[in-house]
């Protein structure tokens, strides 16, 4: 089983410093917890579904299966010289066994959106679902949210016609 490349490294275009995409581990709970706290309410509620209060608690849930084949998270810090990289994205992924499908939540900060680092994150998720043997990746989101329809549409996800009026739901099957 192969793991996500070390240190994918990519430099989006408008950024000052490298951005790092990697794998989310325990340290990174007060880390992810201040990038939550950062995203504009707008943000929140677009990655959540809602409004949500209990920043650090989902910051713990996201780390809190590193490791598992079947749940994971990656963030993407941006570096800038040698100092600590501060997390300015990030991507849930959960396999639902039952279903047979991962399911995946993403956000990036405020200031850090449409410069590719949604997409990349997206790719980098999806390497990692296909090399666990992952073969389909779906989200749901609110219908209002133009940003990440068109992103999935981008990364290649369509419209399934399973969401209701108030949200759609995307799929898109990994080439293996």
């Amino acid at each position: 089983m192969s793991q996500l490349p070390p240190d994918a490294v990519v430099r989006p275009h408008q950024i000052n410093g490298t951005v790092r995409i990697r794998a989310a581990n325990a340290s990174d709970v007060g880390g992810l917890s201040l990038y939550f706290t950062g995203l504009s309410s707008t943000s929140r509620n677009k990655r959540f579904m809602g409004a949500r209060a209990d920043l650090a608690t989902l910051a713990a849930e996201c780390v809190a299966k590193a490791g598992h084949p079947d749940h994971f998270t990656l963030l993407a810090e941006l570096r800038q010289g040698e100092g600590l990289g501060t997390i300015i994205g990030e991507t849930r992924y959960a396999y639902d066994t039952v279903a047979r499908y991962g399911d995946f939540a993403i956000s990036v900060a405020d200031m850090f959106q449409r410069k590719g680092i949604g997409l990349q994150m997206m790719n980098a998720m999806e390497r990692q679902a296909s090399d666990f043997g992952h073969e389909m990746i779906a989200a749901e989101t609110a219908r209002a949210n133009a940003e990440m329809r068109g992103l999935a549409k981008k990364a290649g996800y369509e419209d399934t016609g399973l969401g209701d009026w108030l949200s759609v739901h995307l799929a898109k099957r990994l080439l293996r």
